[in-house]
């Protein structure tokens, strides 16, 4: 079994979140966290193979968090959960080893992909000490573990739209303060701008978004789109 730590300032979430690894099989939650300081010491006990971290904690956030651990000689595995948007917390997060970041909202799916494939590593990095395996293919196997296969379309989703992705978006927007054009939430999301547009589309044909017509000085309207509350 994969121990896990599940860390978020929010109780009620971090039941949820610890509710969705337990459905997965291989994994177990031995441990909640609600401060940087109570993970830390949950990590120092030894009994964690991978830390669920949010990024907003109280008194750290969860990249000092595991610049800490770090420093400190802890090599537990983190997958880090982040704001919408956050490109930039991703990328330093990754910097620290962290093997894979979550954006808020997320599904049981999203997830369950993400534990699925470091259950794969672990498998991966204790099969690959055999013999007949070069190091060049023991490294591509490896990194190749770590890859998260696209998610299926959900039902309701048109072929080719996975429901993570949609809950990107939608996140996006619902924490957006006005609307938001295709460029803007491409920007925000890191995905690509006719990707975007992609699901903009679907989202608003759907009654899930309100869309508007931005005029400017010249040229065509921008389209901008805005959440719409259920």
């Amino acid at each position: 079994m994969i121990d896990v730590l599940v860390v978020d300032d929010d109780f009620r979430v971090a039941e949820i979140n610890a509710k969705y690894v337990g459905k997965v099989p291989g994994f177990r939650v031995t441990a909640r966290a609600h401060s940087a300081a109570q993970a830390l010491a949950a990590v120092e006990r030894g009994t964690v193979d991978l830390v669920l971290l949010d990024h907003y904690l109280p008194d750290q956030t969860g990249l000092d968090l595991v610049h800490r651990m770090r420093e400190q000689g802890h090599g537990t595995d983190v997958i880090m959960i982040t704001a919408a948007g956050h490109v930039s917390t991703v990328q330093q997060a990754m910097r620290l080893g962290a093997l894979h970041s979550l954006v808020k909202p997320f599904t049981f799916a999203a997830l369950r992909s993400r534990l699925d494939s470091y259950a794969a590593l672990r498998r991966t990095v204790d099969r690959v000490g055999g013999r007949g395996v070069t190091g060049q293919e023991k490294v591509d196997r490896i990194f190749g573990a770590l890859r998260t296969a696209p998610a299926p379309s959900a039902p309701g989703l048109p072929s080719g739209h996975s429901e993570p992705t949609t809950d990107l978006i939608c996140g996006v927007l619902h924490h957006a303060d006005q609307p938001l054009s295709a460029h803007e939430v491409a920007e925000r999301t890191g995905l690509s701008r006719s990707t975007a547009q992609r699901y903009l589309r679907h989202l608003e044909q759907a009654g899930r978004l309100r869309l508007s017509l931005k005029y400017g000085d010249t040229g065509r309207p921008e389209h901008q789109y805005a959440w719409v509350a259920p």
